[in-house]
């Protein structure tokens, strides 16, 4: 198997792994909480995406991998990151402001993914050898993170329950 069949594989195992842990076990929960509540464990994932940095580091990814994705990958995850934290406070507190900084994080961060996902394939075309122990990024961490966003849209977006 090719290197790019076995990351598209695993991309896909990936998000049929976690669709099926939400199914089960995320969604019947979630569901059924007032937004704010449901909102929160959504959240709160995402304040590990600084891990993304990781394309940054020699070593963690090869020196194939092009600056053209490695360097808006890595802030733009750091960026979600810190707006996640916010958004994950402005939850717990239940300030005011919570709904629309959960907004702003979702959409940034949603965005953030999916220009990582067009660059890596489409716009700078990387190989996932170039990825190194980063691999397991876009592998095992964004098929969930993505999920979880289209969560937070559809919680933002459904009607307030009374």
């Amino acid at each position: 198997m090719t290197s790019a069949a076995i990351f598209g594989l695993s991309v896909l195992m990936s998000f049929l792994a976690f669709g099926i842990v939400t199914k089960i076990y995320i969604w019947p929960r979630l569901r059924v909480m007032r937004r704010e509540d449901a909102l929160l464990p959504l959240v709160v994932p995402h304040t590990f995406r600084f891990v993304g940095l990781s394309f940054l580091v020699p070593g963690v990814v090869s020196p194939s991998l092009p600056s053209a994705f490695a360097i808006p990958a890595a802030y733009g995850d750091l960026i979600a990151a810190i707006l996640a934290v916010v958004a994950t406070l402005a939850l717990f507190a239940r300030a005011s402001w919570a709904i629309a900084i959960v907004w702003v994080f979702n959409v940034w961060g949603a965005v953030d993914l999916l220009y990582a996902i067009y660059q890596g394939e489409i716009g700078v075309g990387i190989g996932p050898g170039s990825l190194g122990a980063a691999f397991y990024i876009p592998t095992v961490i964004v098929p969930p993170l993505l999920v979880t966003h289209g969560l937070i849209f559809w919680l933002l977006l459904r009607p307030k329950q009374s």
